[in-house]
């Protein structure tokens, strides 16, 4: 009877113990799944780098329709619709958003550095965002709840929320 050599029982070993072992972790509910949870290690890493590549491939590069102040005012009251209540307004931060994890952007808030989380994404970037939602953030995907016109008109007003606002859209999100 031949006896392998030990760098080959731990390498079988492992191929066997470590699915087991992780297995164990996830069935054992070890890992933070609650939002009040510490983030799991590199969790950001895992998930944004692919998803900034999939958003850099498959985003429009231009708006199919015009930023005119009809789009804009109909883009604020979608906005008002499904947005505000995790994304805020200008004049009133989300309660909700205490609540989350990740917690979701106030976009209508300037920060310190003098910038919106928004207002400087491309128009196609906010689309695919709006259109398609984030997994793992709350980010829910629009994209059959809301026509093609209506996906394009919020994320066209998202586009521009460091920028001069119709006043009947800029009243709506608080400027």
């Amino acid at each position: 009877m031949k006896i392998f050599p030990v760098p080959v029982l731990s390498f079988v070993a492992g191929v066997l113990l470590l699915p087991l072992g992780v297995y164990a972790y996830l069935a054992l509910g070890k890992p933070p799944v609650a939002t009040a949870d510490a983030p799991f290690p590199l969790e950001s890493k895992i998930v944004g780098i692919p998803l900034e590549a999939r958003i850099k491939r498959e985003m429009p590069a231009n708006a199919p329709i015009a930023a005119s102040d009809e789009n804009l005012n109909a883009g604020a009251g979608i906005y008002e619709d499904k947005c505000e209540m995790c994304h805020g307004t200008a004049d009133e931060p989300s309660v909700m958003a205490r609540t989350m994890f990740p917690k979701p952007p106030q976009f209508w808030v300037m920060h310190k550095a003098g910038e919106m989380d928004v207002g400087n994404d491309p128009v196609g970037e906010t689309y695919w965002k709006v259109k398609n939602g984030i997994r793992l953030s709350g980010m829910p995907a629009y994209g059959k709840a809301l026509s093609e016109t209506q996906l394009w008109q919020v994320s066209l007003l998202l586009s521009m929320a460091d920028k001069q606002l119709p006043a009947e859209a800029a009243k709506t999100v608080g400027r």
